[in-house]
């Protein structure tokens, strides 16, 4: 009997302990209540929710504007540069056919040297409608780094010479007014 008494002296202990706890972990379990937002609070995290969004909306179409004038812009310079490759290619024969006319004048017939000379012209035209333009530079003329390639110095022939240039060794062209080969000349020293 004395056991049946401890035995259940032990549960009583146990679920008294256990009440205990339940008790405990409900009143930490339970919620506090939130309190509701006013209508105002509503209001204003809607109007700057409102204005974050305009901004972005904003950001994006004037970044896409500048997309839509950046892309205009390279596709101008594209079709204003789309024959530079071939130009360049081109401006070796160029410069063998003017060689070549220097030469048939001092030996050729007229008539033969006529129709180089017209054949000559058209070449050259049809190079310039395309916007290739020779750099005229003669004798003289103040050295220019934007125009023009030193390949060597000379002593200048007079104090005139100095830092001019003394003679032309290869002609420069422009396409469009972008240089795609610089004059090479001779400069005074």
């Amino acid at each position: 009997m004395a056991e049946k008494l401890l035995e259940h002296v032990q549960d009583l202990r146990i679920k008294i302990m256990s009440k205990k706890d339940k008790d405990q972990k409900e009143q930490e379990v339970k919620p506090k209540k939130a309190a509701k937002p006013s209508k105002k609070d509503i209001e204003k995290a809607l109007k700057e929710e409102v204005k974050q969004e305009k901004d972005k909306f904003l950001r994006l179409f004037a970044e896409f504007e500048n997309y839509k004038k950046r892309t205009t812009k390279e596709r101008i310079e594209l079709y204003s540069t789309a024959n530079q490759e071939l130009m360049t290619a081109l401006l070796p024969v160029l410069d063998d056919f003017d060689r070549g006319l220097v030469e048939l004048e001092k030996t050729a017939e007229k008539s033969v040297l006529e129709g180089i000379k017209l054949i000559h012209n058209k070449y050259k035209s049809t190079l310039e409608q395309k916007g290739l333009k020779p750099m005229n530079i003669k004798q003289g003329d103040d050295f220019d780094v934007d125009f023009q390639e030193a390949i060597t110095q000379v002593p200048a022939p007079s104090k005139k010479l100095k830092g001019k240039v003394i003679d032309v060794v290869e002609r420069g062209y422009k396409l469009n007014d972008k240089v795609i080969r610089y004059a090479k000349v001779v400069i005074g020293q």
